[in-house]
């Protein structure tokens, strides 16, 4: 017997799932992710899982990990501190792609240097200009960024600026040429800047994942879901964390096409933190040609055209006082429920919670809590956020104590932005234990602070909910309001008519509200989902039979279906692809450019064979380093010419090499 071992770690679970002879699943576990060592919740689950199993270490032939943890450092704007090299540009090109706003103040360093669209170096590198700002601006940054202009036609500034940044700190760098191969320096520069800063973050998931296999006698070479679904080497991961944002999601898909055998689709997974939605089109998620996009960035890395939303299970309930009714909305930030905090710290949680009902009137904090997280690196803190953290100490508090002042305020976000500190409040999750359909953490903590929630004021000065169950059904009917929304958004995405208009605004549009509930008047109006969805996610169960009914459609929950990440994990398949292109600088001249500098050929077909070679070489050993067997390469060429006075030209061709297989099971 040869078992499979999936585990999928994510914002509020970590599942964990084996699957016998790449057919059956036998056992499924689940535990909380741990946030300050998420090596604890994976453990936890895996000791689980291979309990339920009755399974031995040594039955394990294959472990594979998906996340989403990038995913939600991303829309959650968390991650270390990261330093961007832009080598040949100009401060305007800041302001493009977000790149300004995703730097959030973190150093950047515009540095003369670059080349042409040729490969030809346009100007010298600035050495000494870099190694000025590098001595000042070392502290409290975990990993640099270096793109520079047209590196993918000849990366050897990026190259000597990775030196010298190495050399000079021994901290990471991300070089925008190792992530795309494509054109757009600020795209570029954005995708490395992000990659830089989930570095340390993804190499210590990695790393406390593969000593707690090692800890639990297991000895199989731990794999990693990338964001399109293929499987790559842990080591390849962590050295480009990038490439695993809307890695959980993409697993998901993989494992709904696993259990359910569906061709036509949309899969709907809700987590703690989001809501991600595919279109599966005969059997295939399709890849995004714009490169993946989570929360307000728009990167160039390879992954199924997913859209993300900050919408999950625990996603912090606000309230909506304007107007005379009142209402709530939801996320994008997620918090910890009240009803699991109050687990962790039942005396601190409850204590708060029944001082502050005794009070006539709200406070502003009420149902609030915060708390730090030891294991974060705390380098480069302020005397503010510094002073927060010691006033937190390692426990429980109550908002209202760790905000003295208003000037707290600011300081606090940003240990939040960085993971040092996580935030309590009103959930979904809360509600629905409320309500009755969960019942995993402590129910009585979720109605207290329900009743506080529901004391806010209106705009017309009356309370928002008249209890707490008033208040839950509210809540979740806000969750399936906003899962409509994003069902039927990704829906218009994928439609293959163009109707003009942004897929987000038509899925709000006064006319779609009024055809999804039957309109009848002078104009008949119905509208909906003519497609299935599959919905994925422990919490899937309890929320979307009510998003069938909004939408008008056939929802299928399979089996398993609250593990189909850990599933999807497991069963994918180890896939590198490679891409290079040749131009042709002038008539007759053909140039690959390569990493180490671009050749020039006489012909065309010498040049792109010279490059087709070379990706093959690269992804085979790629492959076979990843544990890939029976592998299957294939190449493809596109070629973009012109016609000039009755002559064909070439312009350019790029070359994309794949190399995929199987993962190779341990002896």
């Amino acid at each position: 017997m040869t078992l499979s071992l999936g585990v999928d770690t994510g914002g509020t679970y970590t599942d964990a799932v084996l699957i016998r002879d790449e057919s059956h699943v036998i056992a499924s576990a689940k535990a909380l992710t741990t946030r300050h060592d998420l090596a604890e919740g994976i453990g936890a689950a895996i000791a689980a899982v291979m309990a339920q199993a009755g399974a031995a270490p040594q039955d394990v032939t294959l472990a594979s990990l998906s996340t989403t943890l990038a995913t939600n450092a991303l829309v959650e704007g968390q991650g270390g501190r990261a330093a961007l090299v832009l080598i040949g540009f100009g401060e305007a090109d800041l302001d493009r792609h977000g790149l300004r706003e995703a730097l959030d103040g973190d150093p950047v360093l515009v540095l003369a240097g670059g080349h042409d669209h040729a490969g030809a170096e346009a100007a010298a590198l600035d050495e000494a200009a870099l190694a000025g700002w590098l001595e000042a601006h070392l502290a409290g940054v975990s990993g640099f960024a270096v793109a520079g202009k047209f590196a993918t036609r000849n990366p050897a500034h990026e190259q000597r600026v990775a030196e010298i940044i190495r050399a000079g700190s021994g901290r990471p760098v991300s070089a925008s040429h190792h992530l795309s191969s494509r054109l757009n320096g600020p795209k570029r520069a954005l995708t490395a800047l992000l990659n830089a800063r989930l570095i340390g973050m993804i190499d210590s998931l990695i790393g406390r994942a593969e000593q707690k296999l090692t800890e639990l006698g297991i000895t199989a070479p731990l794999m990693v879901v990338r964001g399109d679904g293929a499987l790559i080497s842990s080591g390849l991961a962590r050295a480009r964390p990038i490439e695993t944002i809307l890695s959980g999601p993409a697993a998901s898909i993989v494992g709904a096409r696993w259990l359910t055998g569906a061709k036509d689709a949309l899969v709907s997974d809700i987590g703690g933190t989001t809501t991600d939605v595919a279109l599966l089109r005969d059997g295939r998620p399709a890849i995004d040609p714009d490169g993946a996009r989570v929360g307000p960035y728009r990167t160039m890395v390879e992954a199924v055209a997913m859209r993300t939303f900050g919408l999950g299970g625990d996603s912090e309930v606000h309230a909506r006082t304007e107007g005379l009714q009142g209402g709530v909305g939801l996320g994008p930030r997620r918090v910890v429920p009240v009803s699991l905090i109050a687990r962790d710290a039942p005396d601190v949680v409850h204590k708060a919670l029944d001082e502050q009902l005794r009070r006539v009137v709200p406070g502003e904090y009420d149902g609030r809590f915060v708390r730090a997280l030891r294991s974060v690196n705390r380098d480069g803190l302020g005397p503010r956020e510094a002073a927060i953290l010691a006033r937190l100490g390692d426990g429980v508090l109550p908002l209202g104590d760790v905000l003295r002042a208003r000037i707290d305020a600011g300081p606090l976000r940003r240990l939040i932005e960085r993971g040092l500190v996580q935030m309590s409040g009103v959930t979904p999750s809360d509600a629905s234990h409320v309500l009755g359909t969960l019942q995993s953490w402590d129910g009585m903590a979720a109605d207290k602070a329900l009743r506080l929630f529901a004391r806010k004021r209106t705009g017309a000065g009356t309370p928002l909910a008249p209890d707490a169950p008033g208040l839950a059904g509210m809540i979740v009917a806000e969750l399936t309001r906003q899962t409509g929304l994003a069902l039927l958004e990704s829906a218009l995405a994928g439609e293959e008519t163009d109707f003009g208009q942004n897929p987000a605004d038509l899925a709000r549009h006064v006319l779609m509200e009024k055809g999804l509930g039957g309109h009848r008047g002078l104009i008949r109006l119905e509208t909906g989902l003519a497609i299935p969805v599959i919905g994925l996610g422990a919490s899937a169960p309890v929320y979307y039979p009510a998003v069938a009914t909004r939408l008008g459609c056939e929802m299928e929950l399979p089996r398993h279906a609250g593990v189909a990440n850990a599933i999807g994990a497991v069963v994918g398949r180890i896939t590198i692809r490679k891409s290079g292109i040749v131009t042709s600088p002038s008539e007759g001249v053909y140039r690959v450019h390569l990493e180490g500098g671009p050749e020039d050929f006489r012909d065309e077909a010498g040049a792109l064979g010279r490059m087709e070679a070379m990706l093959t070489g690269q992804a085979r050993d790629e492959a076979l380093a990843a544990g890939a067997q029976d592998l299957r390469v294939i190449a493809t060429h596109d070629i973009k010419r012109a016609q000039a006075e009755a002559r064909t030209v070439f312009i350019e061709g790029n070359v994309t090499v794949e190399a995929s297989g199987r993962p190779r099971i341990a002896g």
